[in-house]
């Protein structure tokens, strides 16, 4: 149902235009009012019209190729380059697609699904933002980090978390779960299993 220009989907999860299963990153445009759905156990991107309950399929299939996605999860607008930023959790992956579009290109990551640890690979990165300069942040879910990358750049650096270590102190994290900028482009970081979000100055 909807109320206004606001949209409720309640139901049993499905793959047909009405339905979604298991919903993640969400993305509403500000001058279109299309709102963007990362459809994660579908697999694939949605996009609704304002007050619509059917959508429409942007992206989708599960797979590695640049028309598919993999568990899709967190997802940023970026209106300097009219895309979005998408995270492929199980392809370990984030890539670009550009509104309109009909395939991403590899932002940061794996081209074959295949996770890591070091500065170009990603293991279950789950969320991910963009500043105004538009370098990123990528929260990796595996690796209990989060990675910063030069805009153009696929090597990144950890600018909060230890690569592969749980912990609570000030400087580990355990279930990184999303992360967000504010003005000052201090980092805010959910860290889900230790019932806390963590605040960085910006890098």
């Amino acid at each position: 149902m909807f109320i206004g220009n606001l949209i409720f989907f309640i139901g049993s999860p499905g793959n047909a235009s009405n339905q979604l299963n298991t919903p993640f990153g969400i993305a509403l445009h500000p001058t279109s009012d299309l709102l963007y759905i990362a459809d994660c156990y579908n697999n694939r991107l949605m996009s609704y019209a304002p007050g619509a309950t059917n959508g429409t399929k942007l992206l989708g299939g599960l797979g590695f190729s640049n028309t598919q996605l993999n568990y899709p999860q967190g997802m940023h607008l970026d209106l300097y380059s009219n895309s979005l930023i998408i995270v492929n959790y199980e392809a370990h992956n984030v890539v670009k697609y550009p509104l309109g579009g009909t395939s991403w290109t590899l932002l940061a990551g794996s081209t074959s699904g295949s996770p890591g640890n070091t500065s170009t690979t990603f293991h279950n990165p789950i969320d991910v933002t963009v500043d105004p300069m538009g370098n990123m942040y990528v929260a990796e879910r595996g690796n209990n980090r989060v990675q910063f990358f030069y805009i153009g750049q696929s090597v990144g650096s950890t600018i909060a978390g230890i690569t592969g270590v749980i912990g609570s102190n000030a400087t580990t994290f355990n279930f990184v779960s999303s992360v967000c900028l504010d003005s000052q482009l201090n980092l805010y970081v959910a860290d889900s299993n230790n019932h806390r979000i963590q605040k960085f100055l910006r890098y």
